[in-house]
């Protein structure tokens, strides 16, 4: 493979390149059929909704979706407004409704057709519209098929195997789905059990945030309000595609443009949702086709490219800081606000200055014109807003990722006031909040003391496992037993090929689920579905239908309650099972009391306010407040509840977020979801914002990487790990497939492309998967 040369913005794609200011209007976007939003997205829903032939009572759902007093999304946890607009929903929020209440139902009849082993060779896609699980259901062998049983049956046989097993050996997983009320019993099930192996979905996600985060400013979460979105002057994105990922940011963003803020973002993919957007709300928007265009500068930096494109970003601040000090102007660095509130301010300060432009070149991908445009933009907004995703956090050395975008902020005093801060974007709805309530395998993170003057049991103080570690054990047949509160882990995970063995080998296998998916398809030695409801059901228990509550990423506890009718009546809710297995592994306590829980969850939300009491004041009484209720965060105050107790500046070892070198032959892979897909959920086969319909075998490249590797478009190719570790692992039948992304870098769909990553590729802090750089080859 020839040298990567750096580049600047999208001018690399053009016949001439672009003179003067790359801004949003002469972004060539050729994939895609048009901008976020608009007609596109309405008739995506409606295929949706053909496709789930749902009761036409979900559009009452969907009309109070989101709302106080209503249901809330399961999909992304993104704020809800206090003033909320009409539809307060998105295209995939409307989406995951839609899949949740869908008319087709997989009874214990569809085992009578079909066996598991032969299930192994269907699409992601295709069990999902098997449609929504109906009854408990117990692996048999003998014939390789689940069959029904009831859930006395069920409970009876999970306790009997956890009384067996040793705690140690047993792990608590949850996705982010599961409400406040669920997780906070299932972390005290867990403690009760005897071990604090409570792993979660953000692991493998935003761990990098919770760890990464809280070391240089004290807080494991984003430091804004809806409120600064209102304030700021400038947007910096890091890696997020709200577009697909949380298209209910755009409206807000569409806000800020009107009125004059500039959006910058840094990304390796050209993301539509950044690019333009048609308010799918405003009638005039959707008569005209009026866009507004989104971001003013678009930088594709190189996957792991981003400290180097930050430390540019600095590097231009401290230029016009020495600028301004020699010619007696303002400074350009807020000092008062460095002296007060940060350390290790002249480390860094040495270190930007001490890099030159060739190695930010080298290593970002972008030419120093193009960070210098986006630089100024940062030095002439008295407000900014630094925006990141996964792409910066599912790197090896991501917390360095996240420590720089910080840095970049401390520099102007851009966290700890209004209109300006730090906002991770959270992928499930309830993720951060299952953190929040005690799903953590880090003991110093739980009120232990609580716990024991509540419950009157000595909860265990040995450190729980992480999902990294998890799987390693797994795979060394340490771990024997996995209870699973949502999710579909095995698909979810690095080293798919070696973790579907390993799962398989367990004594114990439960999933917690709404509709099939792969983890149920290799079966542990016992293994156990239990179906439970959907968010937006009823769920009806002796005092009533009962609400439950969830936290966004921006820190607001909000309520949520269904009101469509159970897909079976057999479904449970998710608290309700979280008790029943309980009561079955436990031995009795009268402190603890599961059926009085499961009978009125405002008991749970008042054991939450006891263990919690400053984050959740009066939950009962607030639960439905409009916006959420917030439960405060310290660093919003510019309280820096830090070792150092100030604001920290990092200062990186090295310029990429890689932990591998650069090979002839070698690409990084950055793994993508689609615009079709919710996690590991395949609603359908559109991209169309990539302009890539009716399939998902597809390796994205460049032209000039596929002209330079001998290939053609269309061509089927392998892909081939790279982490020289002895192990051979394959992605075969992939179509070669063109596509706007900057040299060296390649994309393919997660969660297939797992397959090509290792467990051990992690961020080296928090053990978050690797999933945005891994070092592939091309076999043709």
């Amino acid at each position: 493979m020839p040298p990567i040369p750096a580049a600047s913005g999208f001018s690399r794609f053009l016949e001439k390149p672009l003179r003067g200011p790359i801004v949003a209007d002469q972004i060539p976007n050729p994939e895609s059929e048009g901008p976020a939003g608009g007609w596109g997205s309405v008739k995506s829903i409606a295929h949706m909704f053909g496709d789930a032939r749902p009761s036409p009572a979900v559009l009452d759902t969907l009309a109070h979706q989101n709302k106080p007093g209503g249901f809330q999304c399961v999909s992304c946890a993104w704020p809800k407004p206090v003033n909320y607009h009409p539809f307060e929903f998105c295209e995939n929020g409307a989406k995951a409704t839609l899949s949740d209440l869908t008319s087709a139902r997989c009874t214990p009849a569809f085992w009578e057709t079909h066996t598991v082993s032969d299930l192994r060779d269907w699409k992601d896609y295709d069990l999902e519209k098997t449609g929504r699980l109906t009854e408990p259901m117990r692996y048999d062998a003998a014939t390789d098929r689940y069959v029904a049983v009831t859930w006395e049956e069920a409970f009876a046989d999970i306790g009997k195997t956890l009384r067996a097993l040793p705690r140690d050996d047993v792990v608590f997983y949850s996705s982010g789905h599961a409400g406040l009320e669920a997780a906070y019993l299932y972390a005290l099930l867990a403690r009760a059990y005897g071990n604090n192996n409570l792993p979660q979905s953000s692991n493998m996600c935003h761990e990098t945030t919770s760890v990464g985060l809280n070391k240089v400013i004290g807080s494991p979460v984003g430091t804004i309000i809806w409120e600064d979105l209102e304030k700021a002057d400038a947007f910096f994105f890091f890696g997020q595609n709200p577009g697909s990922n949380s298209p209910r940011f755009l409206h807000p963003l569409q806000e800020a443009k009107k009125r004059g803020a500039r959006i910058v973002t840094f990304n390796p993919v050209v993301e539509q949702g950044l690019v333009s957007f048609v308010n799918p709300q405003n009638p005039m928007d959707m008569l005209t086709g009026h866009e507004t265009q989104i971001s003013d500068e678009y930088l594709q930096v190189r996957a792991g490219g981003d400290i180097a494109a930050i430390l540019g970003l600095c590097k231009v601040v401290v230029e016009a800081d020495d600028a301004a000090l020699a010619n007696g102007t303002g400074r350009v660095i807020d000092m008062e606000f460095i002296a007060e509130h940060t350390t290790g301010f002249d480390q860094f300060i040495a270190c930007v200055r001490e890099t030159p432009w060739s190695d930010i070149e080298r290593e970002s991908g972008l030419t120093e014109q193009a960070i210098r445009r986006a630089g100024e933009i940062y030095i002439g907004a008295e407000r900014v807003i630094g925006v990141y995703g996964m792409g910066l956090t599912q790197h090896s050395q991501g917390a360095i990722n996240v420590g720089l975008l910080v840095n970049l902020l401390l520099l102007r005093g851009n966290i700890g006031r209004e209109g300006a801060g730090c906002c991770p974007v959270r992928g499930h709805s309830n993720v951060q909040g299952q953190r929040t309530v005690g799903i953590a395998e880090k003991t110093k993170l739980i009120p232990m003391d609580k716990l024991k003057q509540l419950f009157d049991f000595d909860p265990p103080v040995k450190d729980g496992t992480t999902i990294v570690d998890a799987v390693k054990g797994l795979m060394a047949g340490k771990i024997k037993a996995f209870i699973s509160l949502g999710g579909n882990l095995v698909r979810a995970v690095p080293d798919q090929k070696e973790m579907e063995r390993a799962w398989a080998t367990q004594d114990l296998t439960v999933m917690v689920s709404t509709k099939l998916n792969r983890s149920h398809l290799f079966p542990g030695k016992q293994a156990y579905i239990l179906p439970c409801l959907s968010r937006a059901e009823l769920d009806m228990q002796a005092t009533g239908n009962q609400a439950v509550s969830v936290e966004d990423s921006f820190s607001h506890i909000s309520g949520s309650i269904g009101k469509r009718g159970p897909a079976s009546k057999h479904l449970k809710s998710e608290l309700a099972i979280v008790t029943g297995i309980a009561k079955a592994v436990l031995d009795p306590n009268p402190r603890l009391k599961w059926d009085e829980w499961t009978a009125d969850y405002s008991l749970v939300r008042e054991l939450i306010e006891f263990t919690y009491p400053e984050d959740f004041k009066d939950y009962n009484a607030r639960m439905f407040q409009p916006g959420g209720f917030y439960r405060g965060n310290d660093a919003h105050n510019r309280v820096w509840n830090t070792q150092e107790k100030k604001a920290v500046f990092t200062t990186p070892a090295q310029l990429n977020a890689l932990s591998f070198k650069d090979a002839a032959g070698r690409f990084r892979l950055s793994t993508l979801r689609s615009n079709d897909q919710f996690n590991t959920t395949i609603y359908g086969y559109s991209d169309r914002f990539r302009g890539i319909e009716g399939t998902r075998d597809v390796v994205m490249m460049c032209e000039e990487d596929i002209a330079a590797s001998g290939l053609h478009a269309g061509q089927t190719v392998a892909l081939v790990s790279d982490f020289e570790d002895g192990v051979r692992r394959t992605m075969p039948g992939l179509t070669v497939t063109a596509h706007n992304l900057p040299r060296g870098t390649i994309a393919a769909y997660y969660p297939e492309a797992n397959v090509l990553n290792s467990i051990d590729h992690h961020d080296e802090l928090s053990k978050t998967p690797a999933s945005k750089a891994i070092p592939v080859r091309i076999e043709a």
